[in-house]
């Protein structure tokens, strides 16, 4: 599943460069030796957050997990990755709620900070806090992470996922606005359809069919522990 999370990442980016492109742009400071340097960092620190974020949810999949609703989870969570993938432009809209205006108010402040200071650990310090910030293709790769049901996994899909952005901001970042508004359109056009894909490679997942994409989880218990079979017919 990790090449799903590279991928929409990158097709992401062209739906988030509106919101992180101002910003991918300031870092850096002037060309030099060290501008290449800093916005690799910056570009990092995002992936290092997303991984965090990833770790989170996944320890909670793993935890459901643990109840035994492994199957049903999957299936659940693909029909979120499905909703997410025709409306993640509503996803938004979610800045518009009280508590998430307060989260992107601080992350600005902190973002100002750390531009205005500048150096290597500032920008990275930019990326790790720029990570934060409500964002639609984030929320449905956190969904996909979650629905991986492991914190390695999960931490693991969320950092590919940001270095699936990372080329189209670096160009960015280089040639500025390179990429005409007609343009971006047309490649997040795909991004439905590879959600959708997500969606379903999930569902097939929890529909146990015993098959290499769908094995059959069963959870035997032996006292007070459980161990997790995979069967495959």
């Amino acid at each position: 599943m990790l090449w799903t999370a590279f991928l929409l990442g990158f097709l992401g980016s062209f739906h988030c460069v509106g919101m992180c492109g101002p910003i991918a742009l300031a870092v850096g400071g002037k060309k030099g030796r060290s501008y290449f340097s800093h916005k690799i960092l910056y570009n990092l620190g995002r992936s290092v957050t997303y991984a965090v974020l990833g770790l989170i949810v996944g320890s909670i999949g793993f935890s459901l997990s643990l109840a035994g609703v492994q199957q049903g989870f999957s299936i659940a969570m693909g029909v979120i990755i499905l909703i997410f993938a025709l409306s993640y432009k509503r996803a938004d809209q979610f800045l518009a709620i009280p508590a998430l205006s307060e989260i992107v108010i601080w992350v600005k402040r902190q973002l100002n900070r750390f531009l205005k200071a500048g150096g290597s650990f500032a920008f990275f310090a930019t990326g790790l806090a720029n990570g934060l910030l409500p964002c639609g293709m984030v929320y449905m790769a956190l969904v996909a992470a979650l629905a991986l049901q492991s914190p390695l996994l999960g931490a693991t899909y969320m950092f590919f996922f940001g270095i699936g952005t990372i080329p189209l901001l670096l160009v960015l970042m280089y040639s500025g606005n390179i990429f005409s508004v007609q343009a971006r359109q047309k490649f997040q056009k795909a991004i439905p359809y590879l959600g959708v894909l997500i969606g379903m490679l999930f569902i097939f997942r929890g529909l146990g069919l015993g098959m290499f994409l769908s094995p059959d989880l069963q959870v035997f218990d032996y006292g007070s522990e459980q161990i997790e079979i995979t069967m495959c017919r």
